[in-house]
């Protein structure tokens, strides 16, 4: 299994210092304000101004201080592994941080401001400042885990993708192989039998067989690409059979695309299952209808069964699942099989 993107597996990071500088202003604006612990003082004095820049870097000590300890926490204490640790910790360390210097920044500004120390505005601005260290530190942590869980989906995704693209590289390796084996069987029956044909049949086939190796590269083609490259292997079965096996294409390439080679294998799968000859041709039918390409043809069981490599349907089913999220939609009745490929638009 490849491994992921080492990008998706760093801790998260926050970018968080535009909220930091806003909140450290708000809080050291608003707090000294609504708890009146300038007193008599105000902006015409010089006093005052000394408490203004006092406060806010006091908001910003908190602030940052908190922030610090949140993060180093992180390192060490896990939500889901010992939550209730986790919360004891946080609360503690907030607390026993933030109370203190509080106090011990109170004390100064009264110092500093000739103010009486008043106990209860203590108490409020201690308690106010308590509380909004645990807002704040709470939504720090909600963030941490909406981003870790952004983090995580993405790390499955990718995983997912990963995996498929594995699957789907080993799926396409079967194809080659596959078209191979039955296209050498197909060319040693000939070169007995018509030597001449046979030779017609090596030429066809290396031009065929050059889109093989070029659809390897490919995910998906261009319908009508794939269209092309079946009309060139119906001439190679043309070489072989003659009229038997008729192709009715009712198709416009429009900006559809395919999996590689779907087409070839269901062509290729109704000549190995069904009995086909001059007399009684067995005519392979191609719509398009509803993003999909519908292949149908009568049901003529064979006798006796031509060798088989054993890929055919099910690699492909595979390999559009992977591909579109689609599967083929196989269906049989009234004598006859048809099997419904989805396309993928190009837009």
């Amino acid at each position: 299994m490849p491994n992921p993107d080492l990008d998706s597996l760093k801790p998260v990071q926050l970018d968080d210092r535009l909220v930091m500088t806003v909140g450290s202003l708000g809080f050291g604006l608003a707090i000294p304000w609504l708890t009146g612990l300038y007193g008599p003082w105000g902006p015409r004095d010089g006093v005052f101004w000394v408490g203004f820049v006092g406060f806010i870097a006091l908001a910003a000590a908190i602030w940052g201080g908190n922030r610090w300890l949140l993060f180093k926490q992180r390192e060490h204490f896990d939500w889901f592994q010992r939550p209730l640790r986790k919360l004891l910790m946080l609360v503690i360390a907030n607390v026993l941080y933030t109370a203190p210097i509080t106090l011990l920044g109170l004390l100064a500004w009264y110092f500093v401001a000739g103010l009486p120390v008043e106990r209860s505005t203590l108490q409020i601005v201690t308690l106010t400042n308590v509380i909004c260290v645990l807002f704040v530190t709470h939504g720090y942590e909600t963030l941490f885990l909406i981003r870790e869980r952004e983090s995580d989906l993405i790390r499955v995704e990718r995983l997912e993708r990963l995996r498929a693209q594995a699957e789907l590289g080993a799926l396409k390796a079967q194809v080659d192989p596959h078209f191979l084996f039955n296209s050498l069987n197909t060319l040693g029956h000939l070169i007995q039998a018509e030597p001449a044909r046979g030779r017609e049949f090596c030429d066809a086939l290396a031009e065929v067989y050059r889109y093989v190796l070029d659809s390897r590269q490919r995910d998906l083609v261009p319908l009508a690409e794939e269209l092309a490259f079946l009309r060139r292997y119906h001439r190679l079965l043309e070489l072989r059979f003659g009229a038997a096996v008729p192709l009715q294409l009712d198709v416009e390439a429009g900006g559809w695309r395919i999996a590689p080679m779907a087409l070839q294998t269901l062509l290729e799968n109704a000549v190995k299952h069904n009995q086909a000859s001059a007399s009684e041709p067995l005519p392979v039918r191609l719509v398009l209808n509803d993003a999909t390409v519908t292949v149908s043809n009568d049901i003529r069981p064979r006798r006796t069964a031509l060798p088989s490599a054993g890929v055919g349907l099910a690699n492909l089913d595979e390999r559009c699942r992977l591909l579109t999220g689609r599967a083929l939609v196989v269906s049989e009745g009234h004598g006859r099989f048809e099997v419904r490929v989805p396309l993928q638009s190009s837009t």
